[in-house]
């Protein structure tokens, strides 16, 4: 495909459309099944541990978490829009064997399930914030519904604080021969982080795309979920189970339904 074409294609589909293509994983290589193993570790024997049915793994991507957890004895099932992605699931070892039929592709504003389908609710890496107020608040709407009573959800997203504190507004990365550059931004009065990228691949082919990703405050998120039935219980900041604060990394949310 031209150069041309693909950034005609891709100024006609939402960013999130875009960005997570097949080559995600080799963007983003650290974030592989080992990475996956450790992260929800705390996540098995903490906030998920002893629950009582099924787990949605929302935006699941390639389903790393998802089998990661599936290997812990969960009973998981993954949704995701990149059908790339979801369809590179089968490259990990045990996959086929945890994973397949449980995998589905469909938008989070619209989940194809019953209400109180599920006992848990896992959104890691920052999976949210893509879709506007309204959409954002569809997503919130869905998982309100389909996580039966006393269900637990687990948001694991950017820390907004640290993100305006640490902000590197130019990088370049090289792996291998494959170059990775992008460009950082603040807008919306510091609620939003913008991020322009650049991926040449070995062979000079390039792709292009846009990242735009709204943050929420903790108070802000605790409303959001509030409205919807969901109150949170604890807030961390690393999927390790840390204390969170003003200099966490992430901003891990664990929130419950009411009985």
């Amino acid at each position: 495909m031209h150069d041309s074409q693909e950034t005609s294609d891709a100024a006609a589909e939402p960013w999130y459309v875009t960005a997570f293509r097949g080559d995600y994983r080799t963007v983003y290589a650290h974030r592989d099944l080992p990475s996956a193993r450790r992260e929800v570790a705390w996540l098995a024997e903490g906030p998920l541990a002893g629950l009582g049915g099924p787990l949605l793994d929302l935006c699941c991507g390639f389903g790393r978490h998802g089998l990661a957890l599936a290997e812990r004895g969960f009973d998981v099932f993954g949704l995701d829009l990149s059908f790339d992605l979801l369809r590179s699931a089968r490259d990990m070892p045990g996959a086929t064997r945890h994973l397949r039929g449980r995998l589905v592709r469909a938008d989070m504003r619209r989940l194809p399930y019953r209400a109180g389908a599920f006992a848990g609710v896992v959104n890691l890496f920052t999976s949210f914030g893509y879709l506007g107020d309204d959409g954002d608040a569809a997503v919130l709407d869905e998982v309100g519904r389909v996580l039966a009573r006393g269900g637990v959800f687990v948001m694991d997203l950017m820390n907004p604080a640290i993100v305006r504190s640490g902000l590197v507004p130019e990088s370049r990365d090289e792996r291998d021969g494959v170059v990775l550059e992008a460009r950082r931004a603040l807008t919306d009065r510091g609620r939003r982080i913008t991020k322009e990228v650049r991926l040449t691949e070995l062979d000079g082919s390039i792709r292009e795309w846009r990242e735009d990703v709204r943050m929420y405050e903790p108070e802000d998120l605790a409303a959001l979920l509030s409205a919807r039935g969901l109150t949170v219980e604890t807030r961390h900041g690393d999927l390790a189970g840390g204390p969170f604060g003003a200099d966490s990394l992430r901003q891990v949310v664990v929130a419950r339904r009411a009985l």
